[in-house]
């Protein structure tokens, strides 16, 4: 080939002129940048203003930092109760159950569109299942109480129970503390339904409510030693079109079955109402029935008295829940656990006596650090 050739083919499309150098040309890799976490400490002072001042938004932040397992959040979380605790405990607390079915979600919109229609703030903690394979909330009591959630004077607040009894999160107490600093006067506490520790809610509110159905029958013997002990109202829900005539014979069954029984509360007789979510019949009754419950409570003294008997119970709820998480958090113990979790299954030893293996290890490691120390 000549050296022609040779020019005339350089100078084709298929050159590449050389462009104009720059300290980026699209290969080399930028330095990364590295954002840290803000430290949530710094803005619990604000958070706690915004709270009390009433913001929706914050107060949701607010829940969500105390109900955090994370480490980091504790401490955080405890701070923001301190602050906020002057303006709590102002509130009337209603816990509300039921039987699958008897319609809490329903009458807790209805019953909460009422009382914000009259000038009330009402806050509701719907307590749902969990999921057992992700740990939340797998019901979404805010989806089923569309209309009270857009309503500016209610906040609604769903929380996994996450597998507590009686369907309630371990935080709720710390929550409704945090409404009440918001300025929300009313607490519907809603829970999962009738378990075997519905004390659980009695023990964080001061009226308990329980939602029944009608056509009760043998199930009425059945729940009113457990159940009827706890309630301070019942409500026959449901109450309309052909049921309604059934609903009022049901209520005549339980105040009758009332005077047999021990009062929930010292010198208060249990009340029984019927009550339609959907015609809005017997919710006034329900909230005069509250308000007759407080005013007897107060001149008789046992209204402060219940809510110093809640704070002790508390106390002793989060000691409890501090033994668990300190036994499993000690080094090493997961695998101790599970090592003995494959003798008892294969018949190596009695539960009994891996529990006693359990808390004998503990005790002696305990007595070597008195003897070091």
């Amino acid at each position: 080939m000549s050296r022609q050739d040779d020019d005339r083919k350089t100078e084709t499309a298929l050159n590449v002129a050389r462009g104009i150098t720059s300290s980026h040309d699209g290969l080399h890799r930028s330095k990364r940048r590295v954002f840290k976490k803000k430290e949530r400490s710094a803005d619990i002072h604000g958070l706690a203003g915004k709270i009390a001042a009433g913001d929706r938004l914050s107060l949701a932040k607010g829940i969500t930092l105390v109900e955090s397992t994370a480490e980091r959040d504790l401490l955080a979380g405890q701070k923001l109760l301190q602050e906020l605790l002057p303006n709590s405990g102002n509130s009337i607390r209603i816990g509300i159950t039921g039987v699958p079915g008897a319609g809490k979600s329903t009458f807790i919109e209805a019953f909460g569109r009422m009382l914000t229609a009259s000038g009330h703030r009402v806050a509701v903690l719907a307590v749902d299942p969990s999921s057992t394979v992700t740990g939340g909330s797998i019901l979404g009591d805010k989806t089923r109480m569309e209309l009270l959630a857009r309503e500016p004077n209610a906040f609604i607040r769903p929380s996994p129970s996450a597998g507590t009894l009686g369907g309630v999160h371990r935080k709720t107490r710390e929550t409704m503390l945090l409404c009440e600093a918001a300025g929300y006067g009313v607490i519907l506490v809603e829970t999962v339904g009738v378990g075997q520790s519905e004390t659980a809610v009695r023990d964080m509110t001061d009226f308990f409510l329980m939602l029944a159905l009608t056509g009760a029958g043998d199930e009425l013997q059945g729940m009113k030693k457990g159940i009827m002990e706890l309630a301070d109202g019942i409500i026959v829900h449901k109450a309309d079109g052909s049921n309604e005539r059934l609903a009022k014979k049901t209520v005549r069954e339980y105040r009758q079955l009332a005077h047999f029984l021990q009062p929930a509360t010292p010198g208060w007789t249990t009340q029984a109402l019927a009550v339609s979510s959907i015609e809005l019949t017997g919710l006034r009754e329900t909230w005069s029935m509250v308000g007759d419950f407080k005013r007897t409570g107060e001149a008789s003294g046992y209204w402060g008295k219940r809510r110093q008997e809640q704070t002790k119970s508390w106390f002793h709820a989060m000691i409890r829940d501090r033994l668990v998480d300190s036994f499993y958090g000690l080094p090493g113990r997961k695998e101790q656990v599970a090592s003995l979790e494959a003798r008892l299954l294969g018949d190596d030893m009695t539960v009994s006596q891996a529990v006693s293996q359990l808390f004998d290890a503990e005790g002696e490691t305990a007595g070597d650090d008195v003897r070091d120390s």
